[in-house]
């Protein structure tokens, strides 16, 4: 069974914690002392219901205020596939949290307030989409039970949209009317909506198919060089670690970065079980033909189809910490295993996500997405956003509190 992972992304009371909260309750997966602790949080809506939003805001000043501040995750799963979810704040403040839940997602729900249209955060939500290079975009007009479920103003919005995901060259974008407060077209088809004769948001997150991009290739990064030296295992040599991509099979030709060094995939192992190949997202060990130095950090690429490995590189990067960006600090860089020491000579320019045009400035503040140029100490294995999402990301440290400090994406080569 396959794993989904989608975050909900829109401005502040569009609903989305309701959304997740109503998706929950009406496929059964919330246990019974969370349906208790709902019933006692006496938190109730307009019409005397329980207000389902508790279940993702688990904050105390999140409670109090009605608002999302910090992501929550929620874990669900039907017949068809496991889920796992990202609720997102909306507030411009926490534009940091959405970048970071949004990272680990393959599917974006943006959520637009039937009475209020395309506003300003939706641009900025769909722009951190674009840079993020998620593979889906689904727009659900919420809170159609309070424009009297009109088709007309479904159809309006769904064409203001569409003018956005053209200007941001969003490929795969899909909508579907909702109200989550009443459970309309969530897990149930909306009676009252017979206009609409798409999906219910369950059966397209249950069907949904992501069409297969020009990656056609894999990385493996590895986490733990195992080698037990013991009696029963004398010659045991593995490497740990989880695949990116389409998959590896036994027998094919690898390249181990950045030492350059050739092999081949001699046999790969799960749960002390041997596999003719392993898919994206699978944890295994993989045994080579030949003893290579191999160290945690390194990478087991595909000769075939190699990716980079270079120590200049532009980057966009959106800033976390509350002191701007220092391009004469010395920070480190880590791009799945691997930590590295770097500096950031230049800023390029930022964004400004709600008119995606380019700004110059000689900051990058809390929550700006800019793009900058980074110089490492010594070489990188990366690929470019454009072509291998997985492997163009990567964590800025700041050695001196060993804080996260931002989050980059690799766009162009130097």
């Amino acid at each position: 069974m396959n794993i989904l992972k989608f975050i909900t992304a829109g401005s502040v009371d569009d609903g989305k914690s309701t959304l997740i909260g109503r998706l929950l309750y009406d496929t059964n997966s919330i246990l019974d002392d969370q349906l208790e602790a709902i019933q006692k949080a006496n938190r109730k809506n307009d019409d005397g219901t329980v207000d389902l939003a508790i279940l993702t805001d688990g904050l105390k000043a999140e409670r109090e205020q009605g608002i999302t501040i910090d992501v929550a995750y929620k874990y669900f799963q039907t017949e068809k596939r496991k889920f796992i979810i990202a609720d997102a704040p909306g507030h411009i403040q926490y534009t940091r949290n959405m970048v970071t839940g949004a990272s680990n997602s393959d599917l974006i729900i943006i959520l637009i307030d039937a009475r209020k249209g395309v506003i300003e955060q939706t641009k900025r939500h769909s722009f951190i989409a674009k840079l993020l290079s998620l593979k889906q975009v689904l727009v659900c007009v919420n809170k159609m039970d309070m424009v009297d479920y009109e088709q007309a103003v479904f159809e309006n919005i769904k064409t203001d949209y569409l003018q956005l995901a053209q200007k941001l060259e969003l490929q795969h974008v899909d909508f579907i009317p909702v109200s989550a407060l009443k459970g309309d077209n969530i897990v149930e088809e909306s009676s009252r909506m017979p206009w609409y004769n798409g999906p219910t948001i369950l059966e397209y997150l249950e069907n949904i198919d992501f069409q297969d991009d020009n990656r056609s290739t894999w990385r493996f990064p590895v986490q733990w060089v195992i080698r037990p030296q013991t009696a029963e295992l004398p010659d045991y040599r593995g490497y740990a670690g989880r695949v990116l991509g389409e998959g590896l099979k036994v027998g094919e030709e690898v390249l181990i970065l950045p030492s350059g060094v050739k092999s081949s995939i001699k046999s790969i192992e799960l749960d002390q079980k041997e596999f003719p190949y392993a898919e994206n997202g699978q944890s295994v060990i993989l045994h080579l033909a030949d003893d290579v130095d191999i160290s945690r950090g390194d990478f087991i690429v595909s000769a075939a189809k190699p990716t980079h490995l270079e120590r200049s590189f532009e980057a966009n990067i959106s800033w976390f910490e509350n002191k701007p960006l220092d391009t004469n600090q010395v920070y480190l860089l880590q791009n799945q295993t691997k930590t590295t020491k770097i500096k950031v000579p230049k800023i390029l320019f930022k964004y400004d996500v709600n008119t995606q045009e380019r700004t110059y400035d000689e900051e990058i503040r809390l929550n700006d997405i800019g793009r900058i140029l980074v110089k490492a100490a010594e070489e990188i294995v990366f690929d470019l956003n454009r072509d291998f999402p997985e492997n163009a990301r990567a964590i800025i440290i700041d050695p001196r509190n060993n804080l996260t400090v931002g989050a980059l994406t690799v766009e162009e080569l130097v």
